[in-house]
This record gives C-alpha cells, structure tokens and sequence, in this order.
C-alpha cells in the first residue's frame, strides 16, 4: 500500500482554515485607550498574518516531502501543529512523513488524532491500519463493536442522540393530543425509543472512553516497562516503536501500562505518546 501525501494544497487549506481571505485595513489616530473597533481591527489582522505564515509553512513541509526530506519535513509539520494549528490534512501529511522517516509511533499517535477529527476517512483509517501491520509485538487492539462506534464522532452521537430523544417525545405528545394516530404511531414511536436508548448508551461510551481512557503509542525504537515508577526498577517487559498500550495509573513522570495480553509496567512520559480515547 502506498503512503500518499495530499498534495491538493489550496483544498486541503481551505477546507482545514489555513487559507483565509487577504484584506487591507486602514487606522485612525486615537487618543487614550483603543476602541473595540480598532482591538478588533487588529485581532483580524494579526489572525491573517498567522493563517498566512501556517500555509506558507504546510506548503514548505508537503515540498519537503515531495523531496524525500521526510524527517524536514516532519519538523515543520510539528511546528505547524505546537503553533496551534490542528486538521485532519495537517495531522495526515504529519503521519505520512513522520512513517516515512521510520518513526511508526509518531505516526500512529498523528493518524489517530486525525481519526478523532474525521472518523470514517477511508484513507486515515486504511494507512494507520498498514502502519500498525508494521509494529512488532504486542499491542491493546480495538474490537469490532469499539471500531464501528467510532465511526461517529462524540459531537455526531451527541446530536444524534438528542435528536432521537427530542423525536421520541414529540411521538409521545402526537399519540396523547391525537389518540387516534396512537394505533398508527406506536410501532414508530418503539422504534425511535429503542433508537435513543441506543444512541444514549452509545455516547455514554464514548464519553467515558474519551475522557477517561487513555493510550500511551511508545514513540522509541524500544523502551523496557518497569516493575515500578523508577529507573532502578526490574524489566517488567519490552515493547517497540509504534505499539499501543493502555494506560492505567500515573505518578510523576511515569504511566502504568498495560500491553494487553496481561503484562503490567511503568514507562516514562518521555518514552511514550499518550493519546484519548478514541
């Protein structure tokens, strides 16, 4: 399968926010405090030289790697991103020189962000799971019923849910104003409660898997899990660049993980990518 970088610069910049619109302004001498006017005058102005420096530096880092400067153009797209600036394109195009230069776990935790943005891109979905073919040993996987729930985003299942839970009500109200529609109303009414109760335990899910699970992508050639939170302690087990641990504890500097297959250690924040949920 080949990596393939986006290089439909002007799409890509304008559908992530890079591209804005050049404007001219023009200023009154005033005296005292500036007005709301002017701080808002120059709040535009400073946001059009900063969208105009991010995609004069995304399209350096998609030169860079059109040259084959993978590990160049890693940096700059890192750059881009510790700036502020965050897409599923941006994230993408990091992933891809970032496995090109050989660092699988860079890349994984970089596609995996850009999967919480835009969960059903055929494209992230399919490289992640060609770099992850790469990785040696273990690592905590996803179950089938876990991938297919994250086809929606949390802000999609919160909208859908809210908007089977609203449609359910209204059902409700339609079959007690109208008692003649009741006979007619009832199947649809069992099928849209069953679809909020649905939808409910699903963004339930994901909520409590977002914000309180937690991945740790070891980002190193190979790091040794600890019997404890400190140097000195035995080697609990080895794991490799790319490999997805899940995290249990933390103190100071230090992530309890688990490899999923049962195995148990601590590894240094500097070691590792901590990613949410997905």
């Amino acid at each position: 399968m080949k990596i393939g970088l986006r290089i439909s610069i002007f799409r890509q910049t304008e559908r992530s926010g890079f591209r804005q619109k050049a404007a001219s302004f023009t200023f009154e001498k005033c005296g005292g405090l500036p007005t709301a006017a002017t701080l808002a005058v120059l709040l535009a102005f400073t946001s059009n030289l900063r969208a105009a420096d991010v995609e004069s530096d995304f399209a350096a880092a998609n030169k860079l790697y059109a040259e084959g400067k993978f590990s160049d153009a890693a940096k700059t797209y890192e750059s881009i991103l510790q700036s502020g600036g965050q897409s599923p394109a941006l994230l993408f195009n990091y992933a891809n020189a970032e496995f090109k230069a050989g660092n699988l776990g860079r890349a994984i935790a970089a596609y995996r962000q850009a999967g919480l943005l835009t969960p059903r891109d055929a494209e992230i979905r399919a490289n992640l799971q060609f770099v992850r073919n790469q990785v040696q040993g273990s690592s905590v996987g996803e179950r089938r019923w876990q991938e297919w729930l994250g086809q929606l985003t949390l802000n999609e299942w919160t909208l859908l849910a809210a908007g089977a839970f609203w449609l359910t009500l209204i059902l409700l109200a339609l079959r007690q104003i109208r008692p003649a529609l009741g006979a007619k109303l009832k199947g649809v009414t069992a099928l849209v409660a069953g679809l909020t109760v649905l939808s409910g335990a699903a963004l339930a899910w994901q909520v409590a898997n977002h914000f309180s699970r937690q991945t740790a992508v070891v980002v190193l050639p190979e790091v040794t899990a600890r019997s404890g939170p400190f140097d000195e302690g035995q080697s609990a087990f080895t794991v490799h660049d790319g490999a997805e641990l899940a995290v249990m504890g933390r103190h100071g500097d230090w992530l309890q993980v688990n490899d999923g297959e049962g195995k148990i250690g601590w590894l240094k924040t500097t070691q590792i990518n901590v990613l949410p949920g997905a």
